[in-house]
């Protein structure tokens, strides 16, 4: 394996902070690294492979000689540059939601649809954290037993909203605790008119509302799943609906996912299934109350899966209950893992 030329848009964020941690702990060989952030960023430090770096201010003329670049820094900034980046000679991996519909992008999980890789055109898309976790869970049992229906309820950690709304969580909290007003600027949506506490609560609204009073998180995972097992975000024949929540944990996302099979299979076969995947760390044994837990999945690459069990009222359906670090393999490790497999496949450098 060749060493590469690697650039790190959004270095100083929580996502791309990980990414640098990621790559750090990778095989793949870096020649030259580039840690590029916003001009506010300009200037501060970050250490990798026992080598200091500093932070440069993002510009178009930043991706001159470099081939990867893992980009986390908002989807205004990576339709403004990654084009350079392109343009340059770079293959980009973005996690923003800026190009996953495109249909000219294909949007990837290793585990799921690494073969994907292989149409690029330069620009890969990191799917959506919530996402990602949950068709490590699913894919398996889809190419098994083939998949009618999934129904989702998400339990969000703030992180997914950036390091803010962490930083806002924390503090929400120490505020609550101390008998004080609870200050909200941020949720569920930095932009948008009111703000709610977090802390103590739930937030039934991740991103804006679409005018089918779905959020567009929800409307993310309903068509960025049919892309990636279907490879056609409309398509009809996989039914998918969502309700996100965002909740007050720092790190890991929770869902509680009903899916329906073409088969009939039992437990105990899912639960091999399971077991056999890529990916996906069976924690299930109620007896001895083991199942996933966000406190436990901080800090791992794997999707953790438990509470398997069967609906008795519509044989061929199941509930199940999924877990995965959102900063990981929601994010960082998802990109580093495209990386890894892209010089597998020898399509990159």
């Amino acid at each position: 394996m060749s060493a590469i030329n690697v650039a790190i848009l959004g270095a100083t964020g929580a996502v791309g902070t990980r990414m640098i941690e990621q790559l750090e702990q990778s095989e793949i060989k870096i020649n030259q690294l580039k840690l590029l952030a916003s001009p506010r960023s300009a200037g501060k430090t970050k250490s990798f492979r026992g080598t200091t770096y500093t932070v440069e201010a993002a510009t178009p003329e930043s991706f001159v000689d470099i081939d990867l670049v893992l980009s986390s820094a908002g989807g205004a900034v990576s339709k403004k540059l990654l084009p350079f980046a392109v343009k340059a000679g770079a293959i980009c991996i973005d996690n923003t939601s800026a190009f996953r519909m495109d249909p000219k992008v294909p949007l990837v999980i290793p585990e799921v649809n690494p073969n994907d890789l292989d149409w690029h055109q330069g620009i890969i898309a990191n799917p959506n954290c919530s996402t990602i976790q949950m068709l490590v869970a699913l894919a398996p049992l889809d190419q098994k037993y083939g998949l009618r229906q999934i129904v989702v309820s998400t339990y969000q950690a703030a992180s997914g909203a950036g390091q803010s709304a962490w930083n806002e969580l924390l503090d929400q909290a120490q505020q609550h605790l101390n008998g004080n007003p609870e200050t909200a600027s941020i949720l569920p949506v930095s932009g948008a008119p009111k703000h709610y506490p977090l802390a103590f609560n739930l937030l039934p609204q991740i991103d804006v509302f679409e005018d089918d009073g779905y959020t567009h998180e929800e409307w993310k995972m309903i068509h960025e799943s049919k892309k990636i097992l279907r490879h056609d975000m409309d398509n009809p024949d996989l039914k998918v609906t969502a309700t996100c929540v965002r909740v007050p944990v720092p790190v890991g996302h929770g869902e509680s996912i009903y899916f329906k099979l073409n088969q009939n299979p039992t437990v105990t076969d899912l639960k091999k299934t399971l077991e056999a995947a890529a990916g996906v760390t069976l924690q299930d044994d109620p007896a001895n109350q083991l199942y996933p837990q966000p406190i436990t999945a901080e800090g791992q690459r794997d999707t953790f899966v438990g509470r398997i069990r069967p609906d008795y009222e519509n044989p061929g359906s199941y509930n199940f209950w999924v877990v995965s670090d959102n900063l990981l393999k929601g994010a960082a490790w998802n990109a580093v893992q495209i990386a890894e497999t892209l010089l597998q496949r020898n399509l990159l450098g």
